[in-house]
């Protein structure tokens, strides 16, 4: 029998342990963990170019360009080396001295299947950008009816939904006008696309974004003279705002969009030089319809040395963001340099998005920490790109980095697992085109073709009783290896509460009067939402399915509730012992106080 003090002591030590169990699981840590061999083997050589489901299996492929002239595609697969190289474009498949420069996969024709767009120029016009696309056809590309673009681009042109009808054109500059280029029925029609007369800057930095927050993609420009915001109205572009760069920035990088400070719109973020040399960088923001840059990381010192951004005729100065700690704020992957005139120092760092803690960004209410101190990284030497990507499917992104080897022309890819810890939540959203469902052409399955425009924003409320919310672009940008994931994730922080709103809106067609925008209540954290817009005009009859990914509590609770049960049954054992023991010493006291008696 088990007495009330023995049962306290029971109760103390269980509840003891699982106080400790939860405090490992609440544990933050922000470890990476090398997994390179694990899913290329050896065989990690290349520009990593584009993400995309090239095979429709609800899993994400890599699209690798190597020697400047041929394209690998490397499917997931379950076992390892987890990616494989199975399709590719060799250079026998262009002209002789063609140079690829950028890979935009994309459903180019409206048959819910995967082309793939490659941009590049000739060796007589480097200054020049040729457009190639390769039809895709049962998971593989068809070499033999490539188009070719009659219009040679001043740059890398953007891939955008011009006209909403959820097929992918192509926009760029030709001398002071913009064109536009569709391809309906692989027919080629290129014309007009706004009553603009201005030089893009090169290299640009456009985007197909909303950013008033109807769920209607406008488009951003980057002219010569600065930043243009033409919004969409009833399906056609109308320009409304013009923002100078920054006062004191001598040169600027590449132009980011996201929800910075988690107020449901998207903020302008920008990486910039303050001196030609870029010994010294800086990050601003703008918000949306306004004009005054607020600076959200302006300190590069890490203990007796300045860092900057590296200004390289390959790669301009861009921002790769994610959250990767799931805490609702994107954080962002950027390449620095040692300014150090003896220093040759080339390696990435992640910035860490914190609420702000000086007056200067006070009017952004967050801002950047620079994680000086992530070994994983520094291990990298010589590093060229770096961005994130969800390797293992699971909502948690880790990490992709490129760098550089002495001698070699081509770049090494380091793939690096993101081992976060803390129990936070995220939603993972995919839109499709909605073409098609369950009538596609050739019976083909309707996932997992990318798709530039859709809009995905959510309202919850906290742990704290707070409302919040967050909101992102699908695929706002495509050009300069803007290695956009085909998917948005968006952070839920620690709180595991039902999301009460999930917002989707896709791109206005011209006359449009009623935005294509659905809601979507109670969706469970941790999942994953593949939304199909279709038909595209009745938004109360698109579809969404939801996949559910465990979260690490589920694990840890379980762990817990073990560890508990075979404690309380150790100490129930223990104690049943001791009241045994102490039973049988009562029993033979009793028996030897009767024979005494009996005497």
């Amino acid at each position: 029998m088990v007495t009330e003090a023995n049962s306290k002591m029971l109760l103390s030590w269980a509840w003891i342990l699982t106080l400790f169990l939860s405090f490992v699981g609440q544990h933050v840590t922000f470890a990476l963990q090398d997994v390179t061999s694990d899913l290329f083997g050896t065989d990690n050589v290349g520009t990593v170019a584009a993400f995309g489901d090239f095979n429709s299996d609800k899993q994400t492929d890599i699209f690798i360009i190597r020697n400047h002239s041929e394209l690998l595609i490397f499917l997931a697969d379950l076992k390892a080396p987890y990616f494989k190289p199975k399709v590719q474009l060799t250079k026998e498949a262009f002209p002789g001295d063609f140079t690829i420069t950028s890979v935009v996969p994309g459903d180019y024709d409206g048959d819910s299947q995967m082309d793939v767009l490659l941009t590049g120029h000739r060796k007589e016009s480097i200054s020049k950008t040729v457009v190639f696309i390769f039809w895709g056809h049962n998971q593989t590309l068809d070499q033999t009816h490539r188009v070719e673009l009659n219009r040679t681009f001043d740059d890398q042109p953007l891939v955008m939904d011009f006209n909403g009808d959820m097929i992918p054109d192509i926009f760029g500059s030709v001398g002071v006008s913009s064109q536009v280029c569709y391809l309906r029925s692989r027919q080629e029609k290129c014309e007009t696309a706004l009553n603009l007369e201005v030089k893009m800057h090169v290299p640009h930095s456009n985007a197909f974004i909303d950013l008033n927050k109807d769920f209607a993609a406008d488009l951003f420009l980057t002219t010569v003279d600065g930043y243009e915001t033409w919004i969409n109205k009833d399906g056609n572009f109308t320009q409304t705002l013009s923002v100078k760069k920054p006062e004191n920035a001598n040169q600027v990088g590449q132009s980011a969009f996201v929800d910075f400070d988690g107020d449901g719109s998207q903020d302008h973020l920008l990486p910039v030089c303050m001196d030609k040399a870029c010994d010294r960088s800086a990050i601003y923001l703008v918000k949306p319809g306004e004009t005054e840059w607020v600076p959200v990381l302006t300190d590069f010192r890490r203990k007796d040395s300045v860092w900057g951004f590296v200004l390289s005729p390959d790669f301009p100065i861009t921002l790769h963001l994610g959250d990767y700690n799931l805490d609702g704020f994107p954080d962002a992957l950027v390449i620095l340099r040692n300014t150090s005139a003896s220093s040759t120092q080339q390696q990435a760092f992640l910035l860490e998005n914190v609420p702000c803690n000086n007056e200067s960004c006070r009017a952004a209410g967050r801002m950047f920490l620079v994680h000086w101190e992530q070994s994983d990284l520094s291990a990298i030497s010589k590093a060229a790109v770096a961005t994130f990507f969800d390797i293992y499917e699971d909502g948690i992104l880790d990490m992709m980095v490129l760098s550089k080897v002495e001698g070699k022309d081509e770049l090494v890819i380091h793939a690096l697992k993101n081992n976060f810890e803390a129990d936070a939540y995220f939603v993972k959203v995919i839109v499709l085109s909605g073409l098609c469902f369950n009538d596609c052409p050739e019976n083909v399955k309707p996932f997992g073709v990318n798709q530039p425009g859709p809009y995905v924003m959510y309202t919850s409320v906290d742990s704290n009783g707070y409302l919040k919310n967050a909101s992102a672009g699908q695929l706002s940008q495509s050009a300069y290896l803007a290695l956009q994931l085909p998917y948005t994730v968006l952070g839920l922080g620690r709180s595991a509460n039902f999301l009460d709103h999930l917002f989707v809106g896709i791109p206005q067609p011209p006359g449009g009067k009623d935005l294509r925008k659905q809601e979507w209540t109670a969706i469970i954290p941790n999942s994953q939402l593949i939304v199909i817009p279709y038909p595209q005009n009745d938004p109360r009859s698109w579809s969404a399915k939801l996949y559910l990914t465990p979260s690490n509590i589920v694990l840890l609770t379980a762990i817990a509730l073990i560890g508990v049960c075979v404690f309380i049954l150790v100490i129930i054992g223990i104690l049943h012992w001791q009241e045994k023991k102490a039973d049988d010493r009562e029993k033979r006291q009793e028996a030897h106080r009767f024979h005494f008696d009996a005497m």
